[in-house]
């Protein structure tokens, strides 16, 4: 059995780490290298760097701070927001990532996906999705959300983009399920168990993470592969190496 996988998010704005509710009102609530520091060393399986305000802003990503966290951790680590092609993609490799994650981008143009599949392999390449409930089992995909200004309905169903973005190269999918994002209510299981029907790649759960409970239905009930927290990790509501004992405790194989 593979082991579930416990992953830290950090969404960046203007060099510094935020976090909002249900991708709203964010604040500051850490420094970039201070937090990716904290996390590698608590034993977490990898990370996300959000930066969420590239695709909105219709800019790249700055280079600087992923070299940094490059050469201060040993935990591998994504990278999201404002690649739009191979070169970007490259340029965010290059600078010491393991992985890119694309969102908004891919929306816009799908094929991008499959350029990068096949630029860098699909293990290099994961699919961020922001959906939002409307319907009793329908979700419909967001996309620059990264701003309130520009969030808007991407004008697709959520279920059909993930099985779109698997087939053109996609080798892991994030869900952020925006109704749950900073609530601490609990990952979305519905969502998830809905979407893991439509995937065979990995899928990681995104939004509203809290307890321990969370992080076990996640896996057990929702049947991700991986699940994600910000919050509840900023604000030292949940130890990463507390968790992952819990979690072993109940049965749950996690990498310790």
């Amino acid at each position: 059995m593979l082991s579930k996988r416990i992953v830290a998010c950090l969404d960046v704005k203007d060099g510094k780490v935020v976090k909002g509710v249900r991708f709203r009102g964010h604040e500051i609530v850490g420094e970039i290298l201070d937090l990716a520091r904290r996390y590698g060393e608590d034993g977490v399986d990898e990370l996300v760097f959000y930066d969420i305000a590239a695709s909105s802003e219709g800019r790249g990503f700055d280079p600087r701070w992923v070299q940094d966290v490059a050469r201060l951790i040993d935990v591998p680590f994504c990278v999201a927001g404002g690649i739009r092609s191979v070169a970007d993609a490259r340029r965010v490799l290059n600078a010491g990532a393991d992985k890119i994650s694309v969102n908004s981008p891919a929306l816009e143009r799908p094929d991008l996906i499959s350029e990068l599949a096949q630029a860098f392999g699909r293990q290099c390449v994961v699919v961020g999705v922001d959906s939002l409930r409307d319907g009793p089992d329908t979700w419909a995909v967001q996309c620059y959300t990264g701003d309130e200004s520009t969030a808007r309905g991407a004008g697709r169903g959520m279920l059909d983009w993930l099985a779109e973005a698997e087939a053109r190269g996609a080798g892991e999918i994030v869900l952020n399920c925006m109704d749950r994002d900073g609530t601490g209510s609990g990952f979305d299981l519905r969502q998830l168990r809905a979407a893991r029907a439509r995937l065979t790649i990995p899928l990681v759960a995104s939004g509203g993470a809290r307890t321990v409970a969370d992080f076990a239905a996640a896996f057990a009930e929702g049947g991700a592969d991986a699940a994600l927290a910000a919050g509840a990790f900023h604000r030292g509501e949940l130890r990463i190496a507390e968790l992952k004992a819990e979690l072993a405790k109940m049965g749950v194989e996690v990498r310790r």
